[in-house]
């Protein structure tokens, strides 16, 4: 997948939001769109309250990150039975949820041990 991000700094406004914070300037923060490579136009925008100096890169890293997690929840859910508790006490819940995040674990710590090594062509 090839996408193009652009990254902005920007003052939110909006009678809403200046409402909500008592008439008050807002803080200066990023937007980030990405912009896929066949589209026509951005299709993804994220707001951001990072540094003024974060690379552009960190803030393209931090937002796919929902991907990522999203990713890592759906597997805990089906292949390691995260949403199979049927219990009724806390304490069941608990280590229900603390065993599938230890099986998670394991299995990523795996993944990447066992991963193939990228080899130098020589």
């Amino acid at each position: 997948m090839y996408s193009r991000f652009v990254a902005l700094r920007i003052r939110p406004a909006g009678r809403e939001i200046r409402d909500a914070t008592e008439g008050v300037e807002l803080a200066e923060c990023w937007v980030l769109a990405e912009w896929p490579a066949k589209e026509a136009e951005p299709g993804q925008f994220w707001l951001s309250e990072l540094p003024a100096d974060t690379p552009l890169t960190t803030l393209v890293r931090l937002a796919k990150l929902r991907w990522r997690i999203e990713h890592d929840y759906r597997e805990m859910k089906q292949a390691l039975g995260l949403a199979h508790f049927e219990g009724r006490t806390f304490n069941g819940w608990h280590h229900h949820v603390t065993l599938v995040s230890l099986a998670h674990a394991f299995r990523t710590l795996r993944r990447l041990t066992h991963a193939p090594k990228e080899t130098a062509s020589a």
